[in-house]
């Protein structure tokens, strides 16, 4: 189930969490986040190709190219047995920004975006069937758990795709990461 964990960046562990659909969308609208729910146009084999994923996701990818002016579009996935899971997971859990927007849809599995703005934290875990986009410029990381399992579409506004620049904060490691996440919220 998807979730959102409203801190104040000083005190994470005083955390208002959300749990509706309707709710998660309020709350990340006003900080200009798109979170929405998708659906196939067609049931694919797990191991489709890239072409075929993005085509039963036909519609939506487009819509979001228009909105956004966004020009690549590629599928990442990341499993449990993939010999740099730690090297990818440490990069990732540094805050960063990027110069476009992030947008990401969950194809399976599940990952927590972390954004952090003005003096809240937002904690979103994103599950099979999600999009978050998060805005140019907005301080976020993403951990994808100590097992990662999950399959995403990406869409850049840029050729070179994922591109960030590392704030050097440490409030990454003040707050729950997607296990400890996951293990409080059961």
């Amino acid at each position: 189930m998807s979730a959102l964990t409203v801190y104040p960046d000083d005190q994470p562990q005083a955390g208002e969490s959300f749990f509706e659909l309707d709710a998660i969308q309020q709350q990340l609208k006003a900080l200009d986040v798109r979170f929405e729910r998708w659906s196939a146009d067609f049931a694919f084999a797990e191991d489709a190709d890239t072409s075929t994923i993005i085509k039963a996701y036909q519609g939506p990818v487009e819509q979001l190219q228009a909105d956004y002016g966004l020009k690549s579009v590629d599928v990442v996935k990341l499993y449990p047995d993939h010999p740099e899971k730690a090297a990818l997971r440490k990069k990732f859990l540094s805050e960063h920004i990027h110069d476009d927007f992030e947008v990401r849809f969950f194809i399976e599995g599940r990952g927590l975006f972390c954004l952090h703005v003005k003096d809240k934290v937002y904690l979103i875990l994103c599950e099979q069937g999600d999009l978050i986009s998060v805005p140019a410029g907005t301080p976020h990381w993403f951990d994808m758990g100590e097992a990662p399992h999950f399959k995403c579409i990406r869409l850049f506004t840029t050729p070179e795709g994922w591109v960030a620049t590392f704030t050097g904060s440490a409030i990454a490691q003040s707050f729950p990461t997607l296990d400890q996440y996951l293990a409080q919220s059961a």
